[in-house]
């Protein structure tokens, strides 16, 4: 017999939503401020180990012709790392995937500090490496955040965004880790990232689950390749600019200037290349894919003639923001143009980053070039 309390009355409000619906926005709300502070701690320690691995190279390279070759190899792993992380993602959930890539950074970073005290090259190299797999799994932050937004790309936005906090705080937290390990250069540094990617893992540790949502099928994405070949050929030629202008940057700003400026000058193309977002999340119905794509690659362009006009350190600081402004928006265009047809296979979304990887790659060889 059914009890009075469990019948229906005049003015009874019945759910009849799905199960779970009524906490879906409360949960996508948190998804989105832990995703911008995992993103958020992952790139800050991709500040502070860019900042050191072209210097790093050139002091304990066997020879000149391999100096680059830790700041390839963090490009090289982020490569790797790309369809790994694709599948991870979908298969596992965002929790799993990018709990895994922090957890690998902070071991990178851990052979890093130990390559640098020990002076041994091949170390540094592998600590570079998974340095690089860690930061191609974060890469994937901004494919995770486009659901969450739904049609706006306001969670994008500011998971992006967040990440211009790592600028702000990079210099003050590389002085600071150096100090504490005065006796041995960059050091301290290296500790400082492997500690951001523990960081990074509490935050995606905590992530809310969130179902998977329904992607084509295999056969029929992988069909629609054609669909993502112009944004993946844009975003190829922004991330070789990119890195081939960054790996010069340290070693240019050295020349006429303390070491200390070299942070400062990675920081301020770190702020330049998320802080777009911040601005753009006020206005998201701004972030047209084709628009945002063209003017990057414009900036990109002015950033490269500042580069080979400058000679002084504040030159190379100017060069260094315009180049992460460039970038940024070409990431933003070609992201919302991937995903903008709707679900994206997933290896569709992996072949995409390894290229936009693969470009980096070349950039970070390239890079000795300018220097």
């Amino acid at each position: 017999m059914t009890s009075l309390a469990a019948m229906p009355r005049a003015g009874q409000l019945e759910c009849i939503c799905e199960p779970g619906a009524l906490g879906e926005q409360a949960a996508d709300g948190r998804g989105t401020v832990l995703l911008a502070t995992g993103f958020a701690l992952s790139v800050l320690a991709q500040v502070l180990t860019l900042s050191i691995l072209p210097l790093a190279g050139l002091s304990l390279a066997p020879s000149q012709g391999l100096a680059s070759l830790p700041y390839a190899a963090f490009y090289i792993g982020a490569a790797v790392a790309s369809l790994p992380a694709s599948v991870l993602l979908d298969s596992f959930g965002r929790r799993a995937a990018f709990s895994l890539g922090a957890s690998l950074g902070a071991a990178g970073g851990m052979v890093l500090v130990w390559a640098l005290v020990s002076t041994h090259f091949g170390a540094l190299v592998l600590g570079a490496f998974w340095l690089g797999i860690a930061g191609g799994f974060s890469l994937f932050y901004r494919h995770a955040a486009v659901p969450v937004g739904g049609s706006t790309p306001t969670a994008l936005l500011i998971v992006f965004g967040a990440a211009t906090l790592a600028g702000l705080a990079a210099p003050s937290i590389a002085s600071l880790a150096e100090s504490a390990a005065v006796a041995r250069p960059f050091v301290g540094t290296a500790a400082a990232a492997a500690l951001a990617h523990v960081a990074s893992l509490a935050a995606t540790a905590a992530l809310p689950y969130q179902q998977r949502r329904e992607r084509k099928s295999e056969a029929a994405g992988l069909q629609g390749w054609r669909s993502i070949l112009f944004p993946t050929a844009i975003g190829t030629g922004g991330w070789f600019a990119m890195t081939a202008l960054m790996g010069a940057t340290p070693i240019a700003v050295i020349g006429c200037a303390p070491s200390e400026a070299v942070v400062g000058a990675v920081a301020w193309h770190v702020m330049a290349m998320y802080a777009p977002s911040l601005i753009l999340a006020v206005l998201p119905q701004a972030a047209r894919p084709r628009l945002l794509s063209a003017a990057g690659g414009l900036l990109l362009a002015t950033g490269a003639l500042a580069f080979a006009l400058s000679s002084s350190a504040s030159g190379f600081s100017s060069s260094a923001a315009l180049v992460g402004i460039g970038w940024s928006l070409i990431m933003l265009g070609t992201t919302l143009w991937v995903n903008g047809t709707g679900p994206v296979s997933r290896w569709l979304l992996g072949i995409h980053d390894g290229a936009l990887l693969t470009g980096a790659v070349l950039g970070a060889f390239a890079a000795s070039a300018l220097a």
